[in-house]
């Protein structure tokens, strides 16, 4: 029984690597739709699979860090022409970035229900920004060791590189953070409001990233009904459909990202895609974190009055009771 139940659990722990690895490759197939040249070199302004990995991590733990390393290799492979000593550094970089980003969150506290306010800074100072600055330096590090990338190019590509893996990070691991507690609405859900909400969201971004009259701006008052009102679980979704919405316009360079050179496109999709992360983390969580504090009020005082009562003298059925002289009021 004991020799079954560890071969059920390895065969577990094998399943989930794969599942996790595949994603990893898929993901990142998916981001490769919308690869852009900057300099030499070819980097997409979103890059998934960075997020699929560190939540991975944040489900799972340090043991899973094969699966991310195995996802990592098989991606190399394939955008090369075969397994090289470069390649392999470029998949170790790849594979220590989320892990480092993993091991900063979990020694700062970080609760993968992001219903902090600590939680959502960290998440993106930590996670994104900082554990990412690992897979672009080796990244862009190599390339140029090798001779694929002059010197002079070094800085161009480490900074796409960093902003991609880095909104992979701030758009995809919340993401799937909620998917992972999704459940079926009730009857007794705003699930009108909800309708609403996307069908908003999508018109306002299809407005705002294809018009020609710069209304980027059009996407921050939804996105904020999305915080205000369905916290995490509406920002996420929205956040990620308005980011690649707007990595489709500037990689067809229409609307608010036309007539600019690649540089300029990815600067403006890496500072956009960045306004709408923060806004839609932060604020989804100080509301989650008001609600908590206002629903652990509400039961303090609902104890407290128990508590009153319970402790409050009541007089005995049948027992002597004052009643005052007649014509004296009681004190």
């Amino acid at each position: 029984m004991i020799r079954s139940e560890a071969t059920r659990r390895r065969a577990v722990i094998v399943l989930q690597m794969l599942g996790i690895a595949a994603a990893y490759y898929a993901s990142g197939q998916i981001g490769l739709l919308r690869q852009v040249a900057v300099e030499s070199s070819v980097v997409t302004p979103l890059w998934p699979p960075t997020g699929i990995a560190l939540a991975s991590l944040l489900y799972l733990g340090v043991r899973i860090w094969p699966a991310i390393a195995l996802g990592a290799l098989v991606m190399v492979i394939s955008l090369s022409d075969g397994l090289t000593f470069w390649g392999l550094a470029i998949a170790a970089g790849s594979t220590l970035a989320p892990l480092c980003s993993f091991l900063a969150l979990r020694a700062v506290g970080f609760r993968k229900e992001l219903d902090r306010l600590r939680d959502g800074v960290v998440l993106v100072f930590l996670g994104a920004m900082g554990g990412m600055l690992i897979s672009a330096t080796v990244g862009a590090g190599v390339q140029m060791l090798s001779g694929a990338l002059p010197a002079a190019q070094f800085w161009p590509v480490w900074s796409a590189w960093w902003a991609g893996d880095a909104m992979g990070v701030l758009m995809v691991t919340p993401l799937v953070l909620v998917l992972r507690r999704a459940r079926m609405p009730g009857l007794d859900d705003r699930w009108m409001e909800a309708v609403a909400l996307a069908v908003v969201a999508a018109g306002a971004t299809v407005v705002a990233t294809r018009s020609q009259l710069s209304m980027i701006y059009l996407i921050f008052p939804v996105l904020i009904w999305a915080a205000l009102r369905f916290q995490l679980a509406g920002s996420a979704p929205c956040a990620f459909l308005m980011s690649v919405m707007a990595i489709i316009a500037g990689t067809d360079r229409v609307g608010p990202f036309s007539d600019h050179t690649v540089l300029e496109v990815m600067l403006n999709l890496s500072v956009l895609n960045g306004c709408v992360a923060l806004t839609a983390l932060l604020l989804a969580a100080i509301v989650t974190e008001h609600n908590n504090i206002r629903h652990e009020t509400e039961v303090a005082c609902e104890e407290l009055a128990a508590l009153v009562e319970e402790l409050a003298p009541n007089p005995r059925p049948g027992g002597p009771s004052y009643e005052p002289p007649s014509g004296q009021k009681p004190a």
